[in-house]
């Protein structure tokens, strides 16, 4: 019986030692994407350079540049980016587990000739709750 309670109890530590936390997931997938995808076009004139996770504040950040015509911060002036930035991860359910953990989501857009940051935004689960 004694013997049984072991081999449960070494059974159990392994399976748990084995599951990453949502931080380590969040960061893998992150750097996973960052390295077999980016940069990757998302249109014409936008490319994801990639994607970073920040530990200490929960963030999940998303780097862009843009390129041709869109390369101007007068697009943004034009545009309510944030709050459609928002909707759309309102209605993503691809986050739910980072979303429901309350992370943090941050938009990075910058110049691809300058490098200028154009826009920055930071939607947080006070946005998207």
């Amino acid at each position: 019986m004694k013997k049984a309670w072991i081999i449960t109890a070494m059974l159990a530590l392994a399976l748990t030692s084995c599951q990453e936390s949502l931080e380590d997931k969040c960061a893998k997938e992150a750097a996973e994407f960052t390295r077999k995808k980016c940069p990757a076009r998302i249109d014409e004139n936008i490319v994801i350079d990639s994607m970073t996770f920040s530990r200490h504040s929960h963030t999940l950040a998303y780097w862009y540049h843009l390129e041709g015509v869109a390369d101007t911060s007068a697009i943004f002036q034009k545009l309510n980016l944030k709050k459609t930035l928002t909707d759309e991860l309102k209605n993503t359910t691809n986050m739910k587990s980072y979303k429901d953990a309350g992370y943090n989501f941050r938009y990075v857009y910058c110049s691809g000739k300058t490098k200028k940051v154009y826009f920055d935004t930071t939607i947080r689960p006070k946005d998207y709750l």
